[in-house]
């Protein structure tokens, strides 16, 4: 997690995130005004998203997503292939604004599912947090089962909270509070997020 990969995928991910915002918002009928003052946002920086010179944070595309009723994958994948190979690395990736938080997106639900599929890198520091304060919550009914790949990260329902290492799962309701915390450097993980 460079600064050099943050500006390569800067380029990538803006673009595509702002052509799905676009699509997502045209498809839903709201306008421009509509849509930052559903996901509480400016309008000037929902306008540079959807122009593609924009990298939002992770917490900013929660927002995106709930106020648009979709899932955040579908504003990160791109169309879909028939085979797909998707090689460590890549893949399009998002930041979080109040910690050391990378998740990329490796497959989204598709019509007829109800999953998206993440790996997530994350470093020692504040902890990541999600339907908190900084973030809109998940859908009703959504879960998470999260993976260690590598490292140690404490994660779940705030306040009740569980240390993994890894090889180790855990699955919890993401549809209230919940945190992911690296607790050493280089932590990797799956996470997949069950929609209802």
């Amino acid at each position: 997690m460079n600064g050099s990969e943050n500006a390569k995928g800067a380029t990538g991910i803006g673009a595509l995130v702002g052509a799905a915002v676009r699509r997502e918002r045209l498809r839903a009928g709201l306008s421009a005004s509509e849509l930052a003052r559903a996901a509480g946002l400016a309008k000037s920086t929902l306008s540079q998203l959807e122009a593609g010179s924009g990298n939002p944070a992770i917490e900013t595309l929660w927002r995106l997503a709930d106020a648009l009723g979709v899932s955040v994958a579908a504003l990160l994948e791109e169309p879909r292939k028939e085979i797909e190979v998707i090689r460590a690395g890549e893949g399009p990736a998002t930041r979080s604004d109040h910690a050391d938080y990378l998740a990329r997106l490796l497959s989204a639900a598709g019509p007829g599912t109800r999953r998206d599929l993440y790996v997530i890198e994350a470093a020692p520091g504040a902890p990541h947090l999600s339907a908190g304060h900084l973030s809109a919550a998940h859908g009703p009914g959504t879960r998470e089962h999260v993976v260690v790949m590598c490292g140690r990260a404490r994660l779940g329902p705030r306040g009740r909270e569980v240390e993994l290492a890894a090889g180790d799962y855990a699955a919890y309701p993401a549809d209230a509070p919940h945190t992911f915390e690296a607790l050493v450097p280089d932590t990797r993980a799956v996470l997949i997020i069950e929609h209802s």
